[in-house]
């Protein structure tokens, strides 16, 4: 018999692409669920929810997360590594978010994290595997301008 290989938290977060907020007054109980799992006082689905999607895939696994809904949270957790040497499985990217790009040290200026799934040297785009892209799991790209720092999860 051979040894399963161990289930990573990016494919974990392949079992959730398409999952998305529910439209209007009501809210998708599953990305309020996992928004939970770092605040008990969320109640709606249109609270900024990719670290809370991070968070519950590697909850699932048994790995350290930040256990913040803030996306610079994770530039604490696990260890930096170059982008050049990510790869699908456990590392994550951290990116600024908005016009106002403050350095990775101020962990309370907004960003956006999710699970590393390419890089394209030629046009300067990450992509990733996250919650809350488009108001739904998926995979999108982001330029390569907004990295605020890549981290392999234990």
């Amino acid at each position: 018999m051979s040894t399963p290989i161990p289930m990573t938290p990016y494919d974990m977060a392949l079992r959730f692409v398409g999952i998305k907020e529910a439209p209007g007054h009501v809210h998708n109980p599953m990305i309020v669920a996992m928004m939970q799992l770092s605040d008990r006082s969320i109640r709606d689905d249109e609270t900024p929810w990719c670290s809370g999607f991070c968070n519950y895939c590697a909850w699932l696994l048994g790995v350290k997360g930040s256990r913040s809904l803030a996306a610079r949270s994770w530039l604490s957790v696990g260890q930096p590594i170059p982008l050049q040497e990510a790869e699908p499985g456990f590392d994550v990217v951290i990116l600024s978010r908005g016009t106002w790009r403050p350095p990775a040290t101020i962990l309370s200026a907004p960003g956006h994290v999710g699970f590393f799934s390419a890089y394209n040297a030629s046009t300067q785009t990450i992509d990733l595997l996250g919650g809350n892209q488009g108001d739904h799991v998926s995979i999108a790209s982001y330029p390569r301008s907004r990295l605020l720092g890549v981290r392999r999860l234990a």
